[in-house]
């Protein structure tokens, strides 16, 4: 038989996801965010359960031409833009649009002779101070690529680096706005976080990424009361049992000891699988429905759970690494990351199967 673990994707909670943010941002361009592989959960999978997106944004070119390949024909974005002059001829060719954040790649639009226009997104600097134009220089490089042949539509971007904070809005938009002054040009502002704040934060688009996974952007607001749905839940079984005297260590180091007799579940999966190396003692772990603590250090293969709260449970048990039952969100802050990591990191040796598919 197989080893039992197993990443199962549902479908319908990234529609459901997809539909929580247009009403959160009615009346926009809605640009899913598919990057990363659609964050690990595979980019051709979740593809049926984004055909209410008006289109897609991500950051590699060869899964753009893949998914123009295969058919796709709606907008896609690509939020890095192009990297080589020598990759124009094919966004033109494929109609992908570009972020364009710097003044080199003005200049390969420039020297360009392609036979299609290409639109842009001019990326402003508000803040995150990665990628973008000082907001002094947008309007300059704005008319620069006005003159461009080789240029279709322009747009105005940018990219919150605290939506999900209080006071993390009105500075950027601020600097944004003066970014902005006299450009009459649609404009797309949001991540996940400023699609939940969407009434503060307005624009023509909205770009979703991690809230359509059913992980919250936001450190103190859950997914599900954001309206969201898990859409990975990464299952494996009980494989193996040891009981513990007082005293008997678990695992490498001998870093967890049983403080009374207990009983031990060994869960089929490890760090090779994309679950935390640094998840700690205490990190929750779904047995049979019931929540138990981890004992003892993430191996690459197992780790290992204090059954005292499951009695009946037995090698074959199903458990919940996170997904249904258990935020992603919740586990990853145990091991002091965040969801958007866990999900993109679920190893190849991983099997992915679709829980649930549209319509059925």
């Amino acid at each position: 038989m197989a080893r039992p673990i197993v990443a199962e994707v549902d479908l319908a909670a990234i529609a459901a996801n997809l539909a929580r943010a247009r009403r959160y941002a009615p009346s926009t361009e809605v640009l899913a965010v598919v990057k990363a592989n659609a964050y690990g959960h595979g980019l051709e999978r979740v593809l049926p359960a984004l055909v209410d997106a008006d289109g897609l944004a991500l950051i590699e070119l060869d899964a753009a031409l893949l998914l123009r390949a295969a058919g796709y024909a709606r907008p896609i974005l690509l939020l890095e833009g192009f990297f080589d002059a020598g990759e124009l001829d094919s966004i033109a060719a494929h109609r992908l649009r570009v972020v364009v954040h710097d003044a080199e790649q003005v200049r390969m639009l420039e020297r360009s002779r392609l036979s299609t226009r290409v639109d842009v997104y001019v990326k402003a600097n508000t803040g995150m101070n990665r990628l973008g134009f000082p907001p002094a220089d947008v309007a300059a490089m704005c008319t620069r690529l006005a003159r461009v042949s080789s240029v279709g539509t322009i747009r105005l971007m940018m990219h919150f680096a605290r939506a999900d904070e209080d006071d993390g809005i009105a500075g950027p938009l601020a600097r944004f706005e003066r970014a902005c002054e006299g450009l009459d040009y649609e404009r797309s502002l949001a991540n996940s976080a400023g699609v939940v704040r969407y009434a503060e934060v307005g624009g023509r688009g909205v770009r979703p990424g991690i809230m359509l996974y059913g992980a919250s952007p936001f450190a103190n607001r859950s997914a599900e009361s954001l309206g969201l749905r898990p859409a990975m839940t990464l299952r494996s079984k009980i494989v193996g049992e040891q009981t513990l005297s007082p005293g008997d260590g678990v695992g490498y180091g001998a870093s967890f000891r049983a403080p009374h007799p207990m009983r031990i579940g060994v869960v089929a999966c490890g760090y090779a699988d994309g679950y935390p190396r640094l998840a700690p003692a205490g990190t929750p772990v779904l047995v049979a429905g019931r929540r138990v603590p981890m004992a003892g250090r993430v191996s690459m293969d197992m780790i290992t759970v204090d059954l005292s709260a499951v009695p009946d449970a037995r090698v074959g048990s199903d458990v919940v690494l996170w997904g249904n039952g258990l935020p992603v969100d919740e586990v990853a802050a145990k091991a002091s990351t965040v969801g958007y990591e866990l999900l993109c990191a679920v190893a190849a040796r991983v099997p992915f199967v679709v829980r649930e598919r549209l319509g059925g």
